[in-house]
Order: structure tokens, then C-alpha cells, then sequence
């Protein structure tokens, strides 16, 4: 198991990592995190909705996702309000105070641990993340993900810290001390991560850490910037640069408030001739030759906020002025006439209008659509795989889908080829499609991506560069396989 001093220290790329040094070593791993709070999820092949992380795991693991790997998963709608998705379907609607007061914590953590052994009687190792931090002692008594996991299925159990964000010898150390004795016992070791320079000039600091921890550092992991594996949530757009770039096609994605899935964007960001940024105002606009609007997890909030923020109109002068405008998800839900919510799904408005691009209006609704799809891209007939996560129905005044789903069934709405939405996350994973939107604005595209080819290659990395930095022979001899 692997648990964290905090947030965003690095706990599931180095799970991912594990995990593949796991299923190369010729195990059958497994990845497991109980609860999952993320706006980035995924559905598994039977409909079930997931952390992307999990599914990322699952990857590197060489299998296909499967529900059991995060049975609850919480999307926030709101800065107060989560969606909690229970084993794949939403569960129930509730502000933090209510989930973490209000809701039976042994029924949740029984509910996760039935998951567990279903995959125990598959997989071995069960490779587990925790969430945060470990050492939020006003949470221990609500703890359904960290240090009850570890207890409960005795794993040997490895904190995670970032020294790239400072303070790791009092957050490693304060963690420790702060730990019960039966879980203190579980920790089998400690992972550095993110180190900068050279690691031999650490070797002092690693005997401190375990002077003062009373266990190994088993792994000091270089900071990488040549390894490329999904992240997990929209925290990491604040890293991304936010600026176009002469030579390029500039391609504006506007960052809504309740952005999600963000990582359809992810074989655009690595085609050579495309420069991705995030438009946080209209100026940011004024150099984009592309504007996508991107899925979203209340699309009534968002459109009130792109309007607040002057973006709802730039986005349509935009659209006027001939430049390529799409939408995915609830940004197609956005680039329409109308947005209504007569039961309340995602809050008080019950009718909002849109940006008025596309001729189709949605009303949302309280049955959630999850299912993987193979679809055909109507202009040309190009072929793909996505899949669709979403809450609302959508009619058109006249029937011009943007794509075929499974042979059968409309998606989107195609206005023309510089203008259109679906709902199919992943739609960009196609090489084709992306090489037909930048054909729509004038631009060319000669550079080719395999993506499944190039995220096995970023899985072997990681291993490799894991494999290098720690014990491994201890962290085995930890483990009962």
C-alpha cells in the first residue's frame, strides 16, 4: 500500500509504477483505492463508473478496469457539494458535512472491502493507494481509505513525500509519531519523491529520515519531466501553460470551474504541431485558431460562470468571426440554445440559455449514461473508441449527428466542420479526427501518434526508473505473496 504525508505527492504514478514492475516481474497485479475524490473518471467496459486513476492503474497492470478497483468514488459538484458514486452508479448527492457526519462509515468501509476480495481472489498483488494525507487526525475516525485499509489486510505499507514542496523531515517524521501503534507497525518503509540534483549528496538525509522514522527509505525518485503518465485531477491544469505559441495551432480550451476530463486533451497536448493552453479570460482567446469548451460536472454553474467572466461572449465572437469553436460533453450541452433542469439535478435554475452556437437544447435528467463506445465521426467516416459519461439529454431541431455510437445511435450535433459537439470523451484519441479539425482552420498535421503504443512506453519507463531508485529486494520481502 502506498499512502502520502499529503496531497499530490506523487502516490498514483507510483502506484502505477508498481504496478507494472509487478506485471513484468510476472505477478498479476491489481490496482485498489477504496474512496477516490476526483472531477476525472472513467467507465469500466460493463458501464461502471471509476476513478481515472484506478483505470490508469489498471493499465500499467495489463488488465482491464474493473469497478471493484474503486468502489466509491466522490465528484465534486460544487466548492460544498459531492456526487458519490457507489460501485459504478450514483449513490446520493451530499455536502462534505453530510457524507462525513451523516453517512454509515462502517457500511462504506464494508461495501470497499467486499470489492477487495472479490479482486483478491483474482489478482495478487493488490496494489493499494491511499488518499491525502495519513496524519488528519480529526479524519481517523471517518478513515474508510488509508490506514484502515492497511490494518485491516496487514499490508506492508510505504508513506510517500514529496521533498520537491519542502519540509519532508518534519512531515515524514510528524506523521510517524502521530500514528497509532498498530498502524505505525504497518509502515514498512518510506518513499522520497520528486528529488532535483544529485541523490548521493541525500545519502545524509536518508540516515536522519530513519534515525528519526525507526524505518527504511527504501526509493528516492528523481523529479522526471520525460515520463508521461495521465494525472490524476484538474489540479494539474494549473501547471500548464496558459499562452499561444507562433508556428503553432493554437488550440484554447476555456477552464470552466467545474472542468472534468480533462485528460481528452491528452494526444492534442503531444502532437508536435499543436500548442494546447487553458483560456482563463477572453483575451486568452484572441490568439486561439481553435477553442474547445470542455466536458463539465454542472454545466449550469459553468455557463454562469464563462458568462460572469466575459468568456460566453468571446467564445461566440469566436464562433463569428470563423474560428473552429467544439464542444464535448457538457461544453455541447454549453454551445447550445438552452440548459434546463426542471428536477433540480444540479441545483436551483431550472432554465438557463446557452451560447446559442448549435441548434439543440438539453435538459437534464437523474439517469447517468456510463459505457465505453465505438463510434464513426460522420464527416469522412473516420472510426474511434471513447466512451461517455454524462447526466442530461440533448434534442436537436433537425437530426446532423456528429457521430454514429455503436452502429446505431446519434451523438452530438455537426453545424459544419469548423463547428460541432458530442458527447464521446476520448474523441480526440484519434489521430484522424485531430488531423480533420486543424484541416477545418487551414493547418496541417505530418507528425503521427500512437497513443496506446506511447502510454505502454511511459508505463516501462516509470518501472525502469522506479526499478533503478529502490530496494526492491526489501520492499518484496515485505510483501506476502
Amino acid at each position: 500500500m502506498f499512502v502520502g504525508t499529503g496531497s499530490d505527492v506523487g502516490k498514483s504514478v507510483i502506484n502505477a509504477g508498481f504496478c507494472r514492475i509487478f506485471k513484468q516481474d510476472g505477478f498479476t497485479p491489481a490496482p485498489f483505492k477504496a474512496q477516490n475524490m476526483s472531477l476525472n473518471s472513467f467507465p469500466t467496459a460493463d458501464g461502471l463508473e471509476i476513478g481515472r486513476a484506478q483505470a490508469v492503474q489498471a493499465e500499467a497492470c495489463g488488465v482491464s478496469c474493473r469497478v471493484e478497483m474503486n468502489p466509491i468514488l466522490s465528484k465534486p459538484t460544487g466548492y460544498m457539494n459531492s456526487q458519490i458514486v457507489l460501485n459504478g452508479k450514483p449513490w446520493a448527492t451530499k455536502s462534505a458535512k453530510e457524507y462525513f457526519n451523516g453517512t454509515d462509515r462502517d457500511f462504506l468501509f464494508a461495501e470497499a472491502m467486499k470489492s477487495f476480495v472479490r479482486l483478491e481472489e483474482e489478482f495478487n498483488p493488490i496494489v493499494v493507494e491511499g488518499a491525502g494525507s495519513i496524519s488528519e487526525v480529526n479524519l481517523w475516525d471517518k478513515d474508510i481509505t488509508n490506514m484502515r485499509i492497511a490494518v485491516e489486510k496487514n499490508a506492508a505499507t510505504y508513506i510517500i513525500a514529496d521533498i520537491d514542496k519542502g519540509g519532508v523531515f518534519g512531515s515524514l517524521y510528524g506523521t510517524m509519531q502521530l500514528l497509532p501503534e498498530a498502524e505505525r507497525k504497518q509502515i514498512a518503509g518510506i518513499i522520497i519523491n520528486k528529488f532535483r540534483g544529485d541523490i548521493s549528496l541525500f545519502e545524509d538525509g536518508r540516515k536522519i529520515l530513519e534515525e528519526l522514522c525507526g524505518v527504511p527509505v527504501v526509493a528516492v525518485i528523481p523529479h522526471f519531466r520525460d515520463i508521461y503518465i495521465d494525472d490524476e485531477d484538474s489540479e494539474v491544469v494549473d501547471k500548464k501553460q496558459f499562452k499561444s505559441v507562433q508556428g503553432k495551432t493554437n488550440i484554447a480550451v476555456v477552464l470552466l470551474r467545474h472542468m472534468s476530463n480533462f485528460t481528452d486533451f491528452n494526444v492534442l497536448e503531444k502532437t508536435l504541431e499543436i500548442n494546447l493552453y487553458y483560456a482563463v479570460t477572453p483575451e486568452d482567446l484572441e490568439q486561439a485558431d481553435i477553442v474547445i469548451i470542455p466536458g463539465s460536472k454542472n454545466t449550469i454553474s459553468d455557463m454562469l460562470f464563462i458568462q460572469k467572466q466575459g468568456m460566453a461572449k468571446a467564445i461566440k465572437q469566436a464562433h463569428e468571426s470563423g474560428k473552429a469553436v467544439y464542444g464535448i460533453c457538457g461544453g455541447f450541452q454549453i454551445m447550445g440554445n438552452w440548459i434546463k433542469d426542471p428536477n433540480h439535478v444540479e441545483g436551483e435554475i431550472e432554465a438557463l440559455p446557452g451560447l446559442g452556437i448549435l441548434p439543440v437544447e438539453t435538459t437534464m435528467t437523474e439517469e447517468k449514461i456510463t459505457r465505453q463506445c465505438e463510434f464513426q465521426f460522420q464527416p469522412g467516416g473516420l472510426t474511434g473508441k471513447g466512451y461517455e459519461i454524462h447526466m442530461g439529454e440533448t434534442i436537436a431541431e433537425a437530426s446532423n449527428p456528429t457521430c454514429i455510437i455503436d452502429g446505431k445511435k446519434s451523438d452530438g450535433y455537426f453545424l459544419n466542420e469548423k463547428t460541432w459537439g458530442t458527447y464521446i470523451h476520448g474523441i480526440f484519441d484519434t489521430t484522424e479526427i485531430v488531423k480533420s479539425i486543424l484541416k477545418a482552420s487551414g493547418k496541417a498535421m505530418n507528425s503521427e501518434i500512437d497513443f496506446q503504443k506511447f502510454k505502454e512506453e511511459q508505463y516501462d519507463k516509470l518501472a525502469d526508473l522506479i526499478r533503478k531508485n529502490t530496494d526492491l529486494e526489501y520492499v518484496y520481502k515485505t510483501m506476502e505473496l
